[in-house]
């Protein structure tokens, strides 16, 4: 409570440092006609005039993409031509896209209304599946998964931009998925196991799942950490954010969602299907 508390507290004053997508800019794809440095591209365009260019591989050396905020002047496309030309080395832009500030605001609300409707849509599913006690526990854990992460990029400054958004609904999905692992088995337990406290029976369900909770992170920490190292500046905050979330979303499923439905009063009846009382024919003669 006291982390997510920290979290709504800096996005709401200090904000996120929203990336070209959410703010607007322009974006322009280059193919050179030798491999190129990264450095090189971005000291050509700043010596030209243009502001703050980040540059990014797409594949190869060759081929690059190139993200700036919104630029004075006409003829963008003719000016960014002759400023990525370099010393034995020709550039041809493939097409430049301008991205209006309206654009990218109504970007950043549709963006957010999505992690909305993916709780909302979870919540219902969870609902269905087993019991509402575990449902609230899993979307609040999920909501805490989300809040964290957004409010790590927050607090340190770092870009947030539409891989940084994919990558908090990927790990919205993946911590469901440990969630509903979790609750199968707390299920599972209460109905085999008989005269044990709801708290034990919680207790025994999470020791059951652990090894398999590690074996998942663990998997998925390896690809994670390729991303970081071998991925590039592409896949560099997408592997971050995922990261943050993943060390966030294993202990979320485990000491939010389930201490939550066990405060409500999860017991054994949630699970026990109640069965009719059978039709007695003297009563009703």
């Amino acid at each position: 409570i006291v982390a997510a508390i920290i979290c709504i507290i800096v996005i709401a004053y200090k904000g996120l440092n929203l990336g070209l997508d959410f703010t607007g800019g322009v974006s322009a794809e280059i193919n050179y006609s030798q491999p190129v440095q990264q450095v090189q591209v971005i000291d050509a365009l700043s010596e030209a005039g243009f502001k703050d260019p980040v540059v990014q591989f797409l594949g190869t050396q060759r081929d690059l993409i190139v993200r700036m905020p919104a630029q004075e002047g006409e003829d963008l496309a003719a000016r960014l031509t002759k400023a990525v030309q370099l010393s034995g080395n020709t550039a041809t832009v493939q097409k430049v896209d301008a991205v209006g500030s309206q654009v990218g605001s109504e970007l950043y609300v549709r963006s957010f209304g999505a992690i909305a409707l993916s709780l909302l849509l979870m919540l219902i599913y969870v609902t269905i599946r087993f019991e509402f006690k575990l449902a609230m526990g899993a979307v609040i854990a999920l909501l805490h998964d989300t809040i964290i992460t957004v409010g790590i990029f927050a607090i340190f400054g770092w870009p947030f931009d539409l891989t940084v958004l994919a990558a908090v609904l990927a790990l919205i999905g993946y911590s469901l998925n440990d969630s509903i692992v979790v609750s199968d088995r707390i299920r599972e337990n209460f109905r085999k196991i008989r005269g044990a406290e709801p708290i034990e029976v919680i207790d025994i369900s999470l020791t059951e799942t652990l090894r398999r909770t590690i074996m998942t992170v663990a998997t998925l920490l390896l690809v994670v950490l390729a991303m970081l190292f071998l991925g590039g500046d592409g896949l560099f905050w997408f592997a971050v954010a995922m990261l943050v979330g993943l060390f966030v979303g294993t202990y979320s499923s485990i000491y939010i969602g389930t201490a939550y439905a066990l405060w409500r009063g999860l017991n054994r009846q949630d699970f026990v299907v109640q069965v009719k009382p059978e039709f007695d024919e003297d009563n009703v003669m």
